[in-house]
């Protein structure tokens, strides 16, 4: 099984790129995100012409995620809410980020963990607490699902070494303290990342900024993870990022990590 996760900024704007990226890799699920769109004006057809079945949960021109699937999912649910509740869910269910569904028994979950815009803004207050109520969304997935796997654009650097220049990473959001023990926090629930299973080296990077010539310069931060629950960890084969899409025309900032189990 190969899972790929992949923040699109803008499905519509990307279309032939996701598209094309399909049919050369054929993997059997790509978790979305930013699609950026309604529901509604999801632009379903292309995908099940190529034989795939989309899970989305959207907004107007922000946010969004979705599940697109060679085979059809089961158990899918969008937002916190269905395992956590409306009481705790409801202030962070209004931006569509979260989305999951089960493939032969592997409960995948794709996200789209808020930016934080800058340390100490509102928003960056909003990502920490969401981060927190993220954290018992998974203790509780994690009680019915041995195998689960959790991606996406995270927006947290883990370690410096997945910044091309940590200098003063400790004012820059994406890398603060907090948003990183926030994360590790989750992690500490069992979860383990695939990519490093595999790849210890530095200037390994799933986004760079579309300024300064940063992709050409290689100055990315790896921040589009695949996390594992033991059982999936061991059975991990593989776990690679895929430049080639951040190097077309219009492509977007992320390009895809994927991981094959």
């Amino acid at each position: 099984m190969k899972i790929a996760t992949w923040n699109v900024n803008s499905i519509r704007t990307r279309l032939e790129h996701v598209i094309n990226w399909l049919t050369e890799n054929p993997v059997d699920v790509l978790c979305a995100q930013e699609t950026k769109v309604v529901d509604a004006d999801f632009p379903l057809a292309a995908f099940t012409d190529l034989g795939y079945t989309c899970y989305v949960s959207g907004q107007k021109s922000y946010n969004g995620v979705a599940l697109i699937s060679k085979t059809p999912l089961e158990s899918v649910s969008c937002g916190f809410e269905p395992v956590l509740g409306g009481a705790i869910a409801a202030p962070f269910d209004e931006q569509k980020r979260v989305i999951t569904g089960v493939l032969d028994q592997v409960r995948i979950v794709n996200l789209y963990v808020p930016n934080g815009s800058s340390v100490g803004s509102d928003k960056y207050t909003y990502k920490l607490n969401w981060l927190a109520v993220l954290r018992e969304y998974l203790a509780k997935l994690l009680e019915e699902n041995p195998k689960l796997l959790v991606c996406g654009d995270f927006n947290v650097a883990l370690e410096d070494r997945d910044i091309h220049d940590p200098t003063g990473r400790e004012k820059e959001v994406m890398a603060t303290d907090a948003e990183r023990q926030a994360l590790r926090a989750i992690l500490d629930l069992g979860l383990a990342d695939a990519f490093r299973k595999f790849n210890q080296e530095d200037g390994q990077f799933s986004w760079w900024d579309y300024r300064a010539a940063a992709f050409r310069r290689n100055l990315g931060w790896r921040i589009d993870h695949h996390y594992l629950s033991p059982p999936l960890y061991a059975e991990a084969k593989s776990c690679i990022i895929d430049k080639a899409p951040r190097q077309l025309e219009k492509p977007s900032d992320h390009t895809p990590v994927i991981v094959e189990l």
